[in-house]
């Protein structure tokens, strides 16, 4: 099953809201499931961590990432996700509900920041900038910020029409993970990042120095350091 085009009618936020919030709510287990070994990139970020720093994960998910570094530094989660958060909280990670466009944390708070997967899921060019936004601001001056979203020149077994960047993604729940034993599809809204559109997003909110630039699993990612004048 491929994705196809958004054409949907819909304001942002309520795109993000039933295409996204409410369907990640509904398949939380079923994804939760699929989400369980850590990406090579991430796993070398933390691991390179000075001991004693404090981050965040912004959009954790099922908090695969926040016990891959334990004891000598301290990774705190937010996720939108209700039901992903209480997953997190059974495996006894320290996590919250929090929209990533409005962090509960001061400014300057942290030494590093992951957001993994997320920002591809905000519906227009203004609020994945505030979503950088948000993640520079929580930041301490000189603090570094992984960010991976998914790539439109993807490699793997997806199939998207070419030239078209927001596409309806289908998630797939089998009938033997359904009371009914049927298949139920949900589609999921995500905006595909071309080749240096990533980058060109940070440089465009400012404030920050990029560092890395990669594509790793079908997705572009960036390592920014917030400038220390800011």
């Amino acid at each position: 099953m491929n994705p196809t085009p958004d054409n949907l009618a819909l304001e942002e936020a309520d795109k993000e809201q039933r295409y996204v919030h409410s369907v990640y709510n509904q398949i939380a287990t079923h994804f939760s499931d699929t989400r369980f070994k850590p990406w090579p990139v991430i796993k070398r970020f933390i691991a390179g961590l000075p001991a004693g720093s404090i981050g965040a994960d912004v959009g954790c998910g099922n908090g695969k990432y926040l016990g891959l570094r334990t004891g000598d530094i301290f990774l705190m989660g937010t996720d939108r996700n209700e039901s992903l958060v209480d997953i997190c909280r059974q495996r006894q990670h320290e996590c919250m509900v929090s929209d990533g466009l409005d962090l509960p944390y001061r400014d300057d708070a942290f030494d590093f920041a992951i957001s993994i997967a997320v920002i591809h899921h905000f519906a227009s060019q203004q609020r994945r900038e505030m979503a950088v936004r948000e993640l520079l601001r929580i930041l301490r001056p000189g603090g570094r910020v992984l960010v991976f979203a998914w790539a439109m020149e993807q490699n793997g077994r997806r199939k998207f029409e070419q030239g078209v960047q927001d596409v309806l993604v289908p998630w797939v729940v089998p009938g033997s993970r359904q009371k009914d034993g049927s298949e139920r599809v949900y589609q999921r809204y995500y905006h595909l990042f071309k080749e240096g559109e990533l980058p060109a997003l940070f440089q465009s909110v400012g404030g920050c120095v990029i560092d890395q630039v990669g594509y790793d699993r079908d997705n572009w990612y960036v390592v920014a350091v917030k400038e220390k004048n800011c």
